[in-house]
């Protein structure tokens, strides 16, 4: 089993060491090159017009995409998650990998200061909540059929999905010693 971490921009960092934790290999991805013979990929949060504008200077985006379509699991968290989504509102400049039936909303919950944390239900993780850190996060405003939405906020807001081998949240699972979603992931890329 090995994962790659793509390590454009973020929180790619975090990534690893959480799968580390779980004895699995995982490795950094900044060429299009180390993509080849992963069983998963984690696009991790950060500044999506960012991350988006690196993986294509550095022909990132077809492979994935390839990749993906072709079967290879990958986990979207934050940015990540806008990164696999068919559909942004208000892009400014992203260009996302259209690879999930979802639109998102960049900054849903407002700026950096209105960052918060909160224990969520998540289906797929067990009874016990999960404590989910948003920063500056985008939220799920629709999900087209095939989507299975995984959690939302109290009000309504979908913040975690999956549709096939392709999960995505909207909180930073990496910045928690809950190791219970990159787990989940872990057993979504071998295939459990």
């Amino acid at each position: 089993m090995k994962i790659g971490v793509l390590a454009a921009q973020g929180a790619f960092i975090e990534h690893l060491e959480v799968l580390q934790r779980l004895d699995v290999e995982a490795v950094f991805v900044r060429l299009p090159q180390q993509l080849d013979g992963l069983d998963g990929l984690i696009i991790p949060g950060g500044e999506s017009t960012t991350i988006s504008k690196l993986t294509l200077a550095y022909g990132l985006q077809g492979k994935i995409r390839e990749m993906v379509e072709a079967g290879l699991p990958v986990f979207g968290t934050c940015a990540g998650m806008i990164m696999l989504a068919k559909n942004v509102v208000d892009p400014n400049g992203v260009q996302p990998l259209k690879l999930m039936d979802i639109t998102v909303r960049r900054n849903a919950f407002g700026r950096q200061v209105d960052s918060f944390e909160t224990d969520l239900k998540v289906k797929g993780l067990g009874e016990k909540p999960f404590h989910a850190v948003f920063i500056r996060a985008p939220l799920i405003e629709r999900v087209e059929p095939g989507v299975e939405v995984l959690s939302s906020l109290d009000d309504g807001a979908i913040v975690a999905a999956q549709q096939g081998k392709i999960l995505v949240c909207s909180f930073h699972p990496e910045l928690t010693e809950d190791t219970r979603f990159h787990r989940y992931f872990v057993e979504l890329a071998a295939g459990n």
